[in-house]
Parts: C-alpha cells; structure tokens; sequence
C-alpha cells in the first residue's frame, strides 16, 4: 500500500485500507524510511511549492494568478463532448521525465520487488514508476476524486498493465476517454474507513445515520415526507418525535485542508455560533489536522472571545495532533459523533456516503470543482452561506430538514463499500458487494 504525504488525500484513501496492507502499514513514496536524498528532493520541492501558492491563493488578485496557473497544469477539461483524450499533456511527459531521466522512485520499486506483492497506489508516481521499472506483480491505481485529470494515467494507457480503481461512474467513463482499457477499470467507489461502515451489512452507518437523522430534523419535516422509507430501514418506532423531550446538542465539525487554508472561515463560524455552543445547543469540532500552527491559530482567535469557557469541556474541540496515522484514526472516531461536516470538497466528499450531510466551503484546485458537482449530484451537500452568519442560516437548514434529507441522500446514493470491494480485489475472490451503477 503505497500513499504520499501530499495533502490528506491520497493518504486517507491508504489508511481506509490498511488492513489489507503489508504488515498493515502504509508505506508513504516521499518520506519512507531510506529515501535517496534525490528523490526526497523531487518530492518535497514540489509540495513545498503546491503548499504555499494553495496559501498564497487568498491574496487578492495575485494569488487567483498564481493559483490559476498552477491548477491549469492538472485542469480536469470538460467531459462533453465524447472525444479522444488520451494524447498526454505536459504533466504526465514530465512525471515521466523524472521517472525516466531521474530514476524517481526505482529504489522504492526495486525494494518493493524484493518480495513483491500486488502493489496498490493512492497516487499515480509511484505507480507509473513500477511498470517502467518492470514491478512483476499487478499495479493499482486508486482514484481520489469523482473526476481526475489526464495526469494520472501512463504515457501510453492502451500498453499499460496499470488497473485502476474509481470511485465514480463519471471516472470510468472519463478513464475511457484518456485511453484506458475496460479491463483495466474496476468501479469500486472510494473506500470510506471501514470501522465507519461496519461490515457488508454497513451496521455502523446505519446506526449512527439513525441518530443523526433524528439530530438533524428536530420537528420531522424530512421523517413526514419520507415516512414509509425511514420506517422500513429504520423501525416503526424511529424517532418517536412525540415522546423526544430534549433533542441532544448538534455536532458541527469544520475541517480544513492539508495546506491549512480557509482556517479564517472556521474562527468566523465559530464566533458566529459562539452563543449555541455556550448554550449547549451545539458542539462544535475544530479539525486542524496535523499542522500544529492551524491548531495554534484556532486556539489563540477563539481565547479571546467567550468560547474560552467551553474549550476542552466537550462543547467546543479543536483536533490536532502531528502524527497522521493518528489523525486519521482520530478523524474516523470523530465522524461518527459528527452531525454535520462542514469543509472544502475534497476526498471529504465522498463522507457523504456514511450519511454525513457536508457544507461545502469554496474549492481549491480544478478536481474539488467536479466533487463539488458530484455532491449536489447526489444530493448529499450544499455550499455553506457566509460564515459569519452560521448561526443563523445553519438552524433554518436544521428546523427545514434539510440537513436530515442530504444525510439521507448521501447514504443512499453514494458508494459506501469501496474499501471492501478494493479488498476483495486485492485478495483475489469474487466482490461480495452487489456491483454499483455505472453513473452514481
């Protein structure tokens, strides 16, 4: 299992499937232990980069340019109309340059091959790299995102061995259209964590899904109008709004991106909510990831508004820690106490699929664009309004019920058992997963 610490991305989508991992560890391309100095030079010059114009893209003006030149290297083109897309673009011919001229990732490849085993990659480099090098076992592609740009398929997609993973009905379609063979593509959907999902049967969403449901339509306007369904998954006896007294306190969590940005929108809905979590109305869930300096600057903002009686007493959380095996493993369990997750949409998309509604913050790079349109696809999100507002709008969506009907959506219309069928490919066996919809 073979990840890059580059953002958060491409490593939740490993961490997902760490059971089935060699020794059950994830095995990261740009930090593992022994890295060439040359290739830990490629790497980390390219995130450092990617890192600080992602910052620097909330300068006026000049950051738009910046940023907008910088994502016009991955730009995902528009599907219609069906053509050939499988010429490579500059992209692919310089991931290619460094993997060819400067032996990037051979001496990962040629360590792997020592005992090889079927080698599945959450980003395209190291994948590339192992069927250039002559890896001798199956190479895997997991996708990210529900659209992806040409950069992650091989010079030449019709000779290549490389199978991919996606996530999407849109990917597989879209891999077609760069040139990669039917075979190659397995629709899988993304793999959500699976002490989320609970099994075949997703016994752990369902349960969690039926609290939060009741959470998120306080007076039953969704539950009236979706009576027979909710009934049927859930009982005759689901939230028996008659007997409820005192509905819990909601859990809104806000994270921000790999690179930290947009944490400013965090302070402003937290300041404007800061009345709901004093009044235990609300819990409020600040996620800064493994950048201590987003933990600090949560941390420094709120002490000098009255939320500092509430931080560290349950009612107001800020989640941040340096290690990212443990932040992943802290997220997952954050998950499922979460009502509603409010962030950019990013891999954090796909979440909707555990019956999270998600608020979606302003995108960051061409791919969050698609998973945005992916997401009102399928109903299980909306763009948040202006934060310094939240405490407002945030409560009309709730006594509305709206909450409730994207929570409901996104289970039932997006994939939830991705890591389970990417496990049953790995092993070799028939899915035990019924097979999705070509177009989800």
């Amino acid at each position: 299992m073979v990840a890059v610490s580059m953002g958060y991305g491409h490593e939740r989508a490993a961490s997902a499937l760490r059971s089935i991992a060699v020794g059950k560890k994830v095995i990261l391309a740009n930090t593992y232990a022994g890295i060439p100095s040359r290739d830990k030079k490629i790497w980390s010059t390219g995130q450092k980069w990617y890192e600080r114009i992602s910052r620097f893209k909330r300068v006026p003006i000049l950051g738009q340019v910046a940023f907008g030149a910088m994502d016009h290297l991955q730009e995902i083109q528009p599907f219609y109309p069906r053509r050939d897309l499988s010429a490579p673009t500059l992209q692919v011919k310089q991931t290619y340059a460094l993997i060819r001229k400067a032996k990037n990732c051979k001496h990962l490849i040629d360590k792997l091959a020592q005992n090889p085993k079927p080698l599945i990659c959450t980003f395209m480099t190291p994948a590339f790299a192992a069927e250039e090098f002559g890896y001798p076992e199956d190479i895997y592609i997991v996708i990210c995102d529900a659209d992806v740009s040409r950069a992650w398929v091989p010079l030449d997609p019709r000779k290549s061995r490389i199978k991919y993973f996606a996530p999407t009905g849109r990917v597989v379609e879209r891999l077609r259209l760069y040139g990669v063979r039917r075979e190659n593509i397995l629709f899988t959907g993304f793999p959500l964590p699976m002490e989320n999902v609970g099994g075949p049967e997703a016994e752990t969403v369902l349960g969690d899904l039926s609290r939060r449901m009741c959470n998120l339509d306080p007076k039953g306007v969704f539950a009236q109008h979706a009576e027979t369904l909710l009934h049927a998954k859930f009982g005759q006896d689901f939230c028996d709004y008659v007997a409820r007294k005192r509905p819990t306190p909601i859990s809104l969590t806000f994270a921000v991106g790999g690179a930290g940005v947009q944490r400013e929108m965090g302070v402003l809905a937290a300041k404007s909510l800061a009345r709901d979590v004093l009044d235990n109305k609300l819990v409020l869930n600040l996620v800064a990831g493994t950048r201590p300096e987003v933990g600090d600057y949560f941390t420094n903002e709120l002490m000098s508004t009255p939320l500092k009686r509430a931080l560290g007493d349950g009612r107001l959380n800020i989640l941040s820690t340096p290690d990212r095996a443990e932040y992943f493993s802290s997220f997952n369990k954050l998950m499922r106490k979460t009502d509603i997750l409010w962030t950019k949409p990013s891999e954090l998309s796909f979440y909707t699929g555990l019956g999270l509604p998600i608020l979606m913050a302003p995108t960051v790079g061409s791919q969050e664009d698609f998973n945005r349109n992916w997401l009102y696809q399928v109903g299980g999100g909306t763009d948040a309004l202006d934060p310094a507002q939240a405490g407002e709008w945030l409560w009309d969506w709730i006594e509305g019920g709206a909450l409730a009907r994207m929570a409901w959506n996104g289970y039932t219309n997006a994939p939830t058992h991705g890591a389970y069928r990417i496990e049953d490919v790995a092993h070799g066996r028939a899915w035990s997963m019924h097979e999705l919809p070509l177009v989800v």
